[in-house]
């Protein structure tokens, strides 16, 4: 295992979730080398999370292989905006929406009014996440447990259904999951838990929805710089993270961006229930 070293300068953000434009420095959201050719051309992409980090990262690359993107947040305008710019600067269209993906009339709402604005979904990126790291399991409240279930795992079942009233034969639904999945964390506990479930729920739904021709697949990324990050762990913590992979360093959102990318395009056509895992050198053999 690599040793721990100083990466970051020490830095925490009091605001949950984080702020991407807080952060020093700035994780990488736009590939400068990604030049598109057409993956997604015309289609419609519907991101939750997609202010900052890996959503962001997701979103940029979408444009740039052709799709127009909706954005769903929490409260974050100046990151979403952003991305809204990073959007538009590759000349496609990019809808924002602000709200708790907690809420199944909300998500509700933001896919009604991706298909009126935009016309159409044809692939949709369930990524928002936050997490609460704590010492131990009784200090987890009941509180921080359901918040972390309904943001992390409740969203997917409600953008997932309210999706599929628009999604056709050749859709896309890629789910962010997370290595903590299969190797567990200490301190993430209901976390983690999350990210287990929404393995689980990736592997079966696509069985269920596999008559329809719609894939079902997700991302398991390792540690990422984020703005999740120094808005949860302590500036110790936040300055060697990334430092424990076999690759000694975090991973950046534009290096994650492309996972989706294969996921939602033709390029995997042969792929449903499957998850991908680009974590650092963490095998996991899941």
């Amino acid at each position: 295992m690599p040793k721990e070293k100083k990466l970051q300068p020490r830095q925490h953000q009091q605001r949950r979730p984080g702020r991407e434009h807080e952060m020093k420095p700035r994780p990488k959201s736009d590939d400068e080398k990604h030049r598109g050719s057409g993956k997604l051309q015309n289609k419609v992409a519907i991101i939750t999370g997609g202010d900052s980090g890996i959503g962001r990262a997701v979103a940029v690359a979408f444009a740039k292989e052709g799709a127009d993107v909706a954005i769903v947040y929490l409260e974050e305008h100046k990151d979403a905006n952003e991305t809204k710019r990073l959007v538009e600067e590759n000349g496609r269209r990019c809808l924002l929406m602000s709200g708790d993906v907690g809420q199944e009339d909300f998500c509700r709402k933001a896919v009604g009014q991706t298909v009126k604005e935009l016309d159409k979904i044809d692939i949709l990126v369930n990524n928002a996440a936050e997490q609460h790291p704590q010492e131990s399991i009784e200090k987890i409240t009941e509180k921080q447990l359901e918040r972390t279930f309904r943001t992390n795992i409740f969203s997917f079942f409600f953008m997932t259904k309210a999706a599929m009233k628009y999604l056709n034969k050749g859709g896309a639904i890629i789910n962010t999951t997370s290595v903590t999945a299969y190797k567990g964390s200490a301190h993430l506990l209901d976390y983690s838990s999350t990210k287990g479930a929404i393995t689980a729920f990736t592997r079966s739904l696509s069985q269920a929805l596999a008559d329809k021709r719609i894939r079902l697949n997700g991302v398991a990324p390792g540690p990422i710089w984020t703005p999740l990050i120094p808005s949860t762990f302590p500036p110790e913590e936040v300055e060697t993270f990334g430092s424990d992979v076999l690759l000694g360093r975090p991973g950046q959102p534009e290096e994650i961006a492309p996972s989706y990318v294969f996921l939602a395009s033709g390029d995997s056509s042969y792929m449903t229930g499957q998850i991908l895992h680009p974590n650092g050198g963490t095998v996991v053999n899941g």
